[in-house]
């Protein structure tokens, strides 16, 4: 079956947390995305922002999703910061977006992982 992209899904373990069935540690919500903490943190900073219409995978964006993905782009710094890491250059945060089985994917939702702090890191 060839996944699309749809309003939401509700056998998707993130469109549950988007409708509030599943908690979550909230750091920033607005119309269209949502981000929170990572469950198992591989990093001293570890969040996920996702958009709220349910993206299969980066693999299945149009460019009809431009402006949701850049909003989610500019984003990222702001929440990298406020939730602890250290200000660019010295400091940083890695993204991670794993796209499909092959490329790591375990929910099949599309989500950025923005990891960040002091290194070395456990995994990451």
């Amino acid at each position: 079956m060839i996944e699309r992209v749809v309003e939401s899904d509700p056998d998707c373990l993130f469109c549950k947390i988007i409708a509030g069935k599943i908690p979550c540690k909230k750091i920033y919500e607005d119309e269209g995305l949502l981000a929170f903490h990572d469950i198992h943190p591989s990093a001293p900073v570890h969040f996920l922002v996702i958009p709220k219409l349910h993206i299969p995978s980066m693999a299945l964006l149009t460019d009809e999703h431009a402006g949701l993905m850049g909003r989610m782009m500019t984003l990222i710094p702001k929440l990298a910061l406020q939730e602890g890491c250290n200000p660019y250059p010295e400091g940083g945060f890695r993204l991670v977006c794993n796209n499909g089985s092959e490329g790591g994917q375990e929910v099949h939702h599309l989500h950025v992982h923005v990891m960040g702090g002091p290194r070395p890191w456990v995994r990451g």
